[in-house]
């Protein structure tokens, strides 16, 4: 007589014996903020310099609210950043066309040449991040973390 297949009972979502989303997206966001700073240390780079010059690169002469949202960013850390990297030759700031209140930011010649020298440490940490993962799964993986950030930042939204 054949036996019972035992169903396995998954404990409730805040079992100290179930992984928790939160500790764990911290842990992962840590971890790998800590290693690209210290490996961008070189170039005189953060992590925040890396994103706003890649943000401004892929999205040339977006003004300051846009880079703010898209890098889900508070207005203040944003605007502290960008003069920091304005008085170190980094971005530069120009005069919106159409609201003189705004203005348009681009990379320095500078800042595109440290940008291309952080953006090979950036894909090579990736790379070696990723590597954990088969390589069928990587994509569907950032998928996934895509929805989620898009389920977290609606919660977020939604308490406004």
């Amino acid at each position: 007589m054949a036996k019972p297949k035992k169903t396995a009972t998954i404990p409730p979502i805040d079992s100290p014996d179930r992984r928790r989303l939160p500790p764990l997206l911290r842990r992962a966001w840590y971890g790998l903020n800590q290693a690209f700073r210290r490996r961008l240390a070189h170039l005189g780079l953060t992590p925040d310099q890396f994103t706003v010059l890649r943000s401004l690169i892929e999205q040339e002469g977006i003004t300051q609210s846009q880079l703010t949202a898209t890098m889900t960013s508070d207005p203040n850390t944003v605007a502290s950043l960008l003069n920091r990297m304005e008085k170190a030759g980094l971005i530069r700031r120009e005069t919106h066309e159409r609201d003189r209140r705004a203005n348009r930011l681009r990379v320095s010649r500078n800042g595109n040449t440290r940008y291309k020298q952080a953006r090979e440490v950036a894909v090579s940490l990736q790379k070696e991040v990723l590597a954990v993962l088969p390589e069928r799964e990587r994509e569907k993986f950032l998928g996934q973390l895509a929805a989620l950030a898009d389920a977290c930042r609606a919660a977020s939204d939604s308490i406004a």
